[in-house]
């Protein structure tokens, strides 16, 4: 199996999509901070992922191809990040959700963990190389 195959690339792949996903939510809420009845949304990830390596039941199962066959969990499977939308609070008398402080410290948190998924990509091609190398 090679290193682009492996399900601990794909799911750190996964990692920096979602990454990338959720900056691009958390400056659309800031952007719309004094847009009224604008609700905040924020990206799911990570918690798929701990779903499936703490072997709780995951959201994800195996293709079925006929109504026969047995439903199953697939942990080979990286799940995809899901963009949920908060419409539940109200944080400003505009019915407006978005608390600055919130989406700042979201965002940083954000940048720290797609640094953390690029040094592990970047960490694995090394040991790759390294072996392909035979050094």
């Amino acid at each position: 199996m090679g290193l682009l195959n492996s399900v601990s690339f794909q799911r750190l792949q996964g990692g920096i999509e979602a990454a990338n996903i959720r900056q691009s939510v958390l400056s659309n809420n800031v952007a719309n901070i004094d847009t009224p009845n604008f609700k905040r949304s924020d990206v799911s990830f990570e918690s798929f992922l701990r779903q499936q390596e703490s072997g709780l039941k995951s959201q994800l199962s195996a293709k079925v191809t006929h109504s026969r066959h047995f439903q199953f969990g697939n942990h080979s499977v990286v799940p995809a990040a899901v963009t949920n939308k908060d419409e539940t609070s109200s944080m400003n008398n505009n019915n407006n959700n978005v608390d600055i402080d919130r989406e700042m410290a979201l965002s940083a948190e954000n940048q720290l963990r797609y640094n953390s998924y690029i040094q592990q990509i970047n960490s694995q091609i090394t040991m790759m190389r390294t072996v392909a190398e035979g050094r």
